[in-house]
């Protein structure tokens, strides 16, 4: 049996959307595989209590750990309605003493195939593995980066929703102690901010399969050219097909964006179905499009097919 750790921190308003997350790691899992899942999160019964801890009755191929984070990041800087819990993951080298290495997630978030390839890296003396972001970024972003880490930025600008943290290193160097100090600081990215200022030069680049954010998949179906000059033909089919779909910008459980129909068969798949809120929530996309003028659905007709006729 091969145990890889693996760590999501987030609040009651993303049960849902961490249990179709956590569904699809569990039912991607290799035959050998197991994964020891923990959860950080603020006191909450909401998420301790429910259908999250029920999912290892109904898979063997897992264990959950809900772990308390009391008093931490209370007075961290808040943005587009990311809650404190977003920091928890900054906190892991301490919260996590069991093991040396874990991969961390968002739960906005769906796996399509076994993640031991990524657990088995070697990190070296790299703080993170993970996804950069600067060859898919929007030019306001990449402005805003550059302003953020200066003539760090040549060491690139990484994603902090897909990592893999070296948390031996971590603890070795203490880094707890300045993610803690910077967390009042007005970062429009917060926690990537954070990490990509302390822990530049320090990342172990890999593909847009451990991070196909939204942006990536826009890119990708685009032909941007940054995107396939940083990655081969091989990488960006394999992103495409099987990588981590992170919806790091629209919810497909709120509205309609790129790849909401692989959220929404996971989802139907899983306890965590609900057959009112399905209705409620496509009646009123149908409602939208039937109030949008044909001007508008044409634009969105367009886009549709501008990236790859899929939505």
């Amino acid at each position: 049996m091969r145990i890889i750790p693996i760590l999501f921190t987030f609040d009651r308003n993303l049960v849902t959307a961490a249990g179709v997350c956590l569904t699809s790691l569990l039912q991607n899992a290799g035959q050998d595989t197991f994964y020891d899942i923990f959860i950080l999160h603020k006191p909450d019964p909401r998420i301790t209590d429910g259908k999250l801890a029920d999912l290892t009755n109904h898979f063997s191929n897992c264990r959950i750990t809900f772990r308390d984070v009391i008093g931490e990041f209370e007075n961290g800087f808040n943005i587009r309605g990311i809650p404190e819990t977003a920091y928890f993951r900054l906190l892991s080298p301490e919260l996590i003493p069991e093991y040396d290495k874990i991969i961390y997630s968002d739960v906005d978030v769906i796996f399509r195939e076994d993640l031991s390839k990524y657990y088995d890296i070697d990190l070296g003396d790299n703080y993170f593995a993970g996804v950069d972001s600067l060859p898919a970024i929007n030019d306001d972003d990449l402005e805003y980066a550059q302003k953020t880490l200066g003539n760090k930025i040549g060491n690139g600008y990484y994603y902090s929703g897909n990592l893999i943290i070296n948390l031996k290193r971590l603890r070795q160097d203490n880094k707890t102690k300045e993610f803690r100090s910077l967390g009042d600081r007005h970062f429009k990215f917060q926690d990537m901010d954070i990490i990509n200022l302390t822990c530049s030069g320090r990342f172990l680049p890999l593909g847009p399969s451990f991070c196909l954010s939204t942006y990536y998949y826009d890119s990708i179906m685009s032909g941007r050219e940054s995107v396939k000059a940083a990655f081969s033909e091989e990488e960006l089919e394999h992103a495409l097909r099987s990588g981590i779909v992170h919806y790091n910008g629209a919810k497909p459980w709120k509205e309609v964006c790129p790849n909401m129909d692989i959220w929404w068969s996971y989802y139907r798949r899983s306890i965590f179905y609900d057959e009112e809120f399905t209705h409620k929530f496509w009646k009123d996309q149908t409602y939208r499009l039937e109030k949008m003028s044909l001007m508008k659905r044409i634009k969105l007709v367009g886009r549709y097919f501008r990236k790859g006729g899929r939505m």
